[in-house]
């Protein structure tokens, strides 16, 4: 493929290596280095002139550091005189910060959006962005991936004749609603009432969920204080068997353990939009990989052919 450079930061090389194996193009060497006043300087060690840049980075802890990082690989390759910038950005963790809903909040959401195109990013390549709305705070086109298609695929290896999706949330609903049909399951949605950061109340779920094998599915479980709190209102109700379900795997604290102690819970799926350390995998986890569906948007990018015919989420009735 002529004419385009892929970059890495150093939040999850792996990841781009995939994406540029599928692409059938080398991974363009990065130098991340840091001044004695403690200051990031960033050099892409390739040529960028006139080339359709890309630059792989989700922002996973340290969130900070990688969102400076990806600010000056774009101011990197403004100023190296790249044809078009586009991050390719597969976890954004600000999109958490999505509303104001108390008294002087920042949005970072939005303010961090901002940051990005003042950089120099002329496009963004995203996937589950945490809520809808996110997406319209970028001033640059946004391409919104999802990675139901792969949990579909790997959840139709099981019998799926009983099977309820169960969302922890109504936010969520509408996504679990377009994953159930993709399986054709049923589906069904816990009244999830947010009190702090990692501080949740489920009263109920509303659905059918007596006796059926149940597959929990949400954007990304950071503490799985979520999970966990629907677990307890699934067991009241019965279910068959319980497997868990998300986009981004961020297991925060611990959260991959506790999960896993859990008897019912007979597997944990999640995708590598964020990398997981070796060392935390369990028995119970199943990792898949989102590289062919970055590299095949990455591709029509490229191309100027459409991206949305391939990876719009399939809309609710």
């Amino acid at each position: 493929m002529r004419d385009i450079a892929v970059f890495s930061g150093s939040a999850h090389p792996e990841l781009a290596a995939e994406v540029c194996t599928h692409l059938g193009v080398p991974l363009s060497p990065t130098r991340v280095s840091r001044f004695a006043n403690d200051c990031l300087e960033v050099q892409l060690q390739a040529n960028c002139r006139e080339r359709d840049v890309f630059l792989v980075q989700p922002l996973v802890k340290p969130v900070q550091e990688h969102l400076v990082e990806l600010l000056l690989m774009c101011d990197a390759a403004r100023g190296a005189s790249a044809g078009r910038i586009t991050v390719v950005m597969p976890h954004y963790s600000y999109a958490r910060s999505d509303k104001k809903d108390e008294p002087r909040i920042s949005l970072g959401g939005r303010l961090v959006a901002d940051l990005m195109v003042a950089a120099g990013a002329s496009r963004v390549l995203a996937m589950t962005l945490h809520s809808p709305q996110v997406h319209g705070f970028f001033s640059v086109p946004v391409d919104h991936l999802h990675a139901l298609r792969e949990l579909a695929a790997h959840f139709r290896g099981y019998d799926l004749s009983r099977t309820t999706v169960v969302s922890p949330d109504l936010g969520n609903a509408k996504e679990a609603a377009a994953f159930a049909r993709m399986i054709g399951a049923q589906v069904a949605a816990g009244a999830k009432q947010r009190f702090a950061d990692d501080r949740v109340s489920i009263n109920s779920v509303i659905g059918e969920v007596a006796g059926r094998d149940v597959i929990v599915l949400d954007d990304e479980i950071a503490k799985g204080s979520t999970v966990l709190e629907l677990l307890e209102r699934l067991r009241e109700l019965g279910p068959r068997s319980i497997r868990v379900a998300c986009t981004h795997g961020l297991f925060a604290a611990g959260a991959l353990k506790r999960l896993s102690d859990q008897d019912d819970i007979l597997e944990i799926v999640c995708t590598n939009t964020v990398p997981i350390p070796r060392e935390e995998h369990t028995e119970k986890l199943r990792v898949l990989s989102i590289a062919p569906a970055l590299s095949e948007a990455v591709r029509r990018i490229h191309n100027g052919e459409s991206v949305s015919a391939l990876f719009d989420a399939p809309r609710s009735e």
